[in-house]
């Protein structure tokens, strides 16, 4: 009987005594979920790019890209366990990629891809604002180092196209 109950146990919101206050960790955490979402559709649309690039810079865009959606599929992980971490479920990513993504050029392959990257860096920042505002260094540094490497990635798309 004891198996069956072990085998039973669902996650659930937990309470959490680390010196955050519960409505900020709720505020965190669904921040970080909408991180999380929108860090699954950048996986899955730089896979696509990767598998769908031609031309002149194919090998060194495949490359890269292979690259960029491994180091953004291990950051999911992250985001996903400091989730739990606050005391809450993880939800399950709601990923959003439009069908024109196997359809482009080389070129605007990366210009989609910067666009994503910015878009990422505005949240982050924000939510990193809004966690060290709550005393949340964790998830404060966990985000900057995010950042970081978004802002290193965009810098590397922009020289591939930079005439």
């Amino acid at each position: 009987m004891a198996n069956v109950e072990i085998l039973g146990a669902k996650p659930r919101v937990e309470s959490i005594q680390s010196g955050i206050d519960p409505a900020a960790r709720t505020k965190i955490a669904e921040s970080l979920a909408e991180i999380l979402s929108a860090t699954y559709s950048l996986v899955v649309k730089t896979h696509v790019h990767h598998w769908n690039v031609v031309g002149p810079l194919f090998h060194s865009l495949h490359e890269m890209l292979e690259e960029q959606y491994g180091e953004l599929f291990e950051a999911t992980d992250l985001f996903a366990e400091r989730i739990r971490a606050l005391g809450f479920p993880t939800p399950v990513p709601a990923i959003s990629v439009q069908p024109a993504a196997r359809e482009m050029g080389a070129e605007e392959i990366v210009e989609d891809l910067i666009a994503d990257h910015e878009a990422a860096v505005r949240v982050m920042r924000q939510a990193a604002l809004n966690a060290e505002d709550q005393k949340d260094v964790v998830t404060h540094d966990m985000l900057v180092a995010r950042m970081e490497w978004h802002e290193k990635t965009i810098w590397m798309l922009r020289a591939v196209i930079t005439k």
